[in-house]
């Protein structure tokens, strides 16, 4: 792959045989962003573990992820009046369950509460492909919209890894300071190690890495990282 001045310039700030304290790679990363756009900071970790599908979970941010994240309810009654109150932008019942069957994602994040389920399970072409389908295990299969609500708009992230066994995070914009990223990615590592299955064997996190969305791969000592939250 053929890669510009610029990108071939940053690169050779960073050391790629070396493993980075995070404060290190989180200013690395920032500073070898070549966007032109406030790009994010992304972070790659490669899990150890033998079951990939059982490794899944979500993660509350505490600075959030920059984003304004769009937020659709499905519910009826009472309960459209505390979606809209949360802050929901999309609240309905069979009316939505209608649009979005017709192809409309216009939204980042999908609640339901479980007397809509059976409908919106009818969705699964649409929102399955998308990575929007509500789930128990995610915590946006709910009666209480209100703290789903919530929670998604202050940045609460659902992660799970590829094929490959990595999971691929965004956790901020690069124009946050760096402590605010660092505590980001410091709450993903304690959520990652409290999710650790009790029958993983070996190091879980095998390999621990931030960039910006476009920028320079930075590799962080992971074991250093994982003792910091543990």
């Amino acid at each position: 792959m053929k890669r510009g001045k610029k990108y071939i310039q940053l690169k050779e700030k960073v050391d790629r045989t070396k493993a980075y304290t995070l404060g290190e790679a989180v200013g690395l990363a920032k500073a070898t962003s070549y966007s032109k756009f406030d790009g994010t900071l992304e972070i790659s970790t490669k899990i150890n573990y033998k079951s990939l599908q059982n490794v899944r979970g979500t993660i509350s941010l505490p600075h959030g992820t920059g984003k304004t994240i769009k937020v659709l309810v499905f519910c009826k009654g009472d309960k459209q009046n505390e979606a809209r109150e949360a802050g929901a932008d999309f609240v309905g019942d069979m009316d939505l369950i209608e649009k979005v069957s017709g192809g409309w994602t216009d939204f980042d994040a999908c609640v339901a509460t479980p007397d809509m389920m059976k409908e919106v399970g009818k969705l699964g072409p649409v929102l399955g492909r998308k990575g929007l389908m509500p789930k128990p295990k995610a915590g946006t299969v709910t009666t209480d919209v209100t703290k789903a609500v919530k929670e998604l708009k202050a940045g609460r992230i659902e992660y799970r890894p590829d094929k490959g066994g990595v999971v691929h995070l965004g956790v901020g914009k690069c124009s946050f300071s760096d402590d605010k990223l660092s505590d980001n990615i410091n709450a993903v590592v304690a959520a990652l190690m409290k999710d650790k299955p009790s029958d993983a064997k070996g190091d879980y996190l095998k390999s621990f890495a931030v960039a910006a969305t476009m920028g320079i791969g930075v590799k962080v000592d992971v074991k250093e990282l994982v003792n910091a939250n543990i």
